[in-house]
């Protein structure tokens, strides 16, 4: 592996991931169609937490209101831990505890709770099973054609009428649901999980929000896994190129979520449809030998 591999990889995974186009399904492309080596699941993984950190940054705000709704919560739940907040606090923070707090709604951090269960449960099985059988250029193929087409299916006949506030927790578990599917390679987990989103009836730039922040816990839980399995081997050999993807992946998802969500306010996802459906035919002609 080379630093020039690291640098389009980490492009290539910041420009896609929020794009649903498949990040990871063109990362194993990369390799497969060049004479680039399969850089593994381990740097595919790096680059994706480089996304989660712009996804941070960008929702910074709703991060923060997910965490004083959680925090105001267990208040609610357990007066006694208020009450030692309040006798340990300034009195600013003591007027925020009980004046502004109980304000924020938890509701949302719940929600992505919910919609983070079944990707943990089913990333759990493939890691156990083994994902490697997953990485080929038909698999990639057929995913990136068909889930386009449903994408397409959902974003034209849905109604965008619904915000993240109308969702339900049922709303939640289904698009969580969905995200499973985002671990076979060429499915697009931004795709999924708008397309679901888009069934829901929710608003365009409302579905790609959800979606992004729904990213955040279930690529975090990816990135510990493989970072404590590094740290058990012992073998560090990769740990630059990891670090390195990460930072270079940061920089360019921040400009795919300004472009994502600047789109999304005038325009459909058709363009990126017919750019799925495009790839998929050509990959598979390649992959059937046709060309």
């Amino acid at each position: 592996m080379t630093n020039l591999q690291i640098i389009i990889l980490s492009a290539l995974q910041g420009f896609t991931e929020f794009l649903p186009v498949s990040s990871s399904g063109h990362l194993i492309l990369l390799s497969k169609l060049t004479s680039f080596p399969d850089q593994g699941l381990e740097i595919d993984i790096a680059v994706h937490v480089g996304s989660i950190l712009a996804v941070m940054i960008y929702f910074a705000r709703d991060i923060y209101d997910m965490a004083c709704g959680l925090t105001a919560d267990l208040f609610k739940r357990f007066p006694k831990l208020q009450n030692l907040f309040i006798r340990i606090s300034t009195p600013r923070l003591k007027d925020f505890i009980l004046k502004q707090l109980p304000a924020y709604n938890p509701k949302l951090f719940w929600m992505l709770v919910v919609g983070t269960v079944p990707a943990i449960v089913f990333g759990l099985a493939l890691h156990h099973f083994g994902m490697d059988w997953l990485r080929s250029t038909k698999i990639i193929g057929w995913n990136i054609l068909l889930f386009g087409i449903l994408l397409w299916i959902a974003d034209h006949y849905s109604p965008a009428v619904r915000k993240i506030d109308d969702m339900t927790f049922k709303d939640a578990f289904l698009i969580g649901l969905a995200q499973c599917l985002a671990m076979i390679p060429g499915t697009s987990r931004s795709g999924i999980t708008i397309t679901t989103g888009r069934f829901l009836k929710l608003e365009r730039r409302e579905a790609a929000k959800f979606c992004m922040l729904l990213s955040v816990p279930a690529i975090a839980g990816a990135g510990l896994l493989v970072g404590w399995e590094i740290y058990q081997s012992g073998d560090y050999s990769n740990l630059h190129y990891v670090l390195s993807g990460i930072g270079y992946s940061f920089v360019a998802s921040v400009a795919a979520i300004f472009i994502m969500m600047k789109w999304l306010k005038n325009y459909t996802f058709l363009p990126f449809v017919l750019y799925r459906i495009a790839l998929g035919v050509l990959l598979l002609l390649h992959a059937y030998g046709h060309i």
